[in-house]
């Protein structure tokens, strides 16, 4: 047997793979400072590439039909198993992964709320997004879960915060109104509004609403507005109370249920708490707004530097070393990061 007649496969294979490297170090090697996200489509695009070149070298071999046909039998056999014996929520939670980061309905660091959970998105992994709620709970929801599901994401422009609250019949709404938007503007929430959701067997329901700026105070701002409607309502004298409370209580008695005032004897020290129980979130979309800067400003020195002349490159190039090293020891704090945390459990669940 001759080695003649395959020659021309050998020089075609050795071209597919150099070829195969050359794309490769355009996409991926010539770019070390990429991070995992602009990573991933890359290399999702490789494999492709790689599986698209062994078809072709297989149907270019100098075999009979017959051979070709078992060859591309067997490939075709060898990825229907790997379907076959890895789970289908597996393979389905990596689509849903890479559609996740098609779309982009949520970055990390933002609030999302899906089904029962909320919380703020520590993580994006290929078969899970990680949120870290508010009693500090890591939670892992499966990618595929999120698509079949409706998420909600609080924009970082702002969010409105609104709490409602339920009033009796015999105290007028062109009262409460501005009281209410009194306690929403003293709990520090901009453009504030009322409006009348409900008029009950029992009781008015009021929901008052306004706009906060720092999405990342979102929790304390809620704190704040239902503390702020507490003291304005009962500091004029209103009381607040449930239909039940109303329907049970006896019209005769004209006793109030407003709690006396109370002033603390000392400032009470004030608590972050976003900072407490988002600590994972906040570092991980610090980290991720770090790695874009410096990967946007590596991107502008390699432009600068084809400009500049023999002097300004070699401080340019160190520049883009400097941050190049800075962009790796923030992707091992990261990866460092994930693990201490899979490690530790934290605080105590609420």
């Amino acid at each position: 047997m001759t080695i003649i007649p395959y020659l021309p496969f050998l020089g075609a294979a050795i071209g597919v793979a150099v070829l195969l490297w050359g794309i490769h170090w355009f996409l991926l090697g010539r770019h070390p400072d990429l991070g995992n996200d602009r990573k991933f489509p890359r290399q999702i695009l490789m494999l492709g590439l790689g599986i698209f070149a062994l078809l072709a070298l297989i149907l270019a071999l100098p075999v009979s039909e017959s051979a070709r046909g078992q060859l591309i039998g067997l490939i075709g056999l060898l990825i229907s198993g790997f379907i076959a014996f890895s789970s289908s929520n597996i393979l389905a939670n990596l689509m849903a992964g890479i559609l996740l980061r098609i779309t982009k309905p949520f970055r990390i660091g933002d609030f999302i709320r899906a089904g029962d959970h909320f919380g703020r998105v520590s993580e994006r992994g290929l078969f899970d997004t990680e949120i870290q709620s508010e009693c500090r709970e890591l939670i892992a929801l499966p990618n595929i879960w999120l698509i079949n599901n409706p998420v909600t994401t609080i924009r970082s422009s702002g969010v409105v915060v609104s709490v409602s609250l339920s009033l009796g019949f015999d105290v007028h709404h062109s009262r409460i109104e501005p009281l209410l938007v009194k306690a929403a503007e003293e709990s520090g929430l901009e453009e504030p509004f009322v409006h009348i959701t409900e008029i009950g067997n029992f009781a008015v329901t009021y929901r008052v609403s306004g706009f906060l700026v720092d999405i990342k105070r979102y929790i304390t701002a809620r704190s704040n507005l239902c503390r702020g409607v507490l003291d304005v309502l009962h500091g004029h004298d209103i009381e607040i109370l449930s239909p039940n409370f109303v329907h049970q209580r006896r019209f005769e008695n004209a006793e109030k249920f407003i709690p006396a005032a109370f002033q603390p004897e000392a400032e009470e020290k004030t608590v972050n708490v976003e900072d407490l129980v988002f600590d994972k979130a906040e570092q991980a979309e610090r980290v991720d707004q770090e790695k874009q800067k410096l990967t946007k400003d590596i991107e502008h020195l390699k432009l600068a530097l084809k400009e500049a002349d023999e002097d300004g490159k070699a401080h340019i190039k160190e520049n883009i070393e400097e941050k190049r090293n800075l962009l790796k020891s923030l992707e091992q704090t990261e990866e460092a990061s994930g693990e201490d945390n899979a490690e530790s459990s934290g605080f105590a669940s609420c």
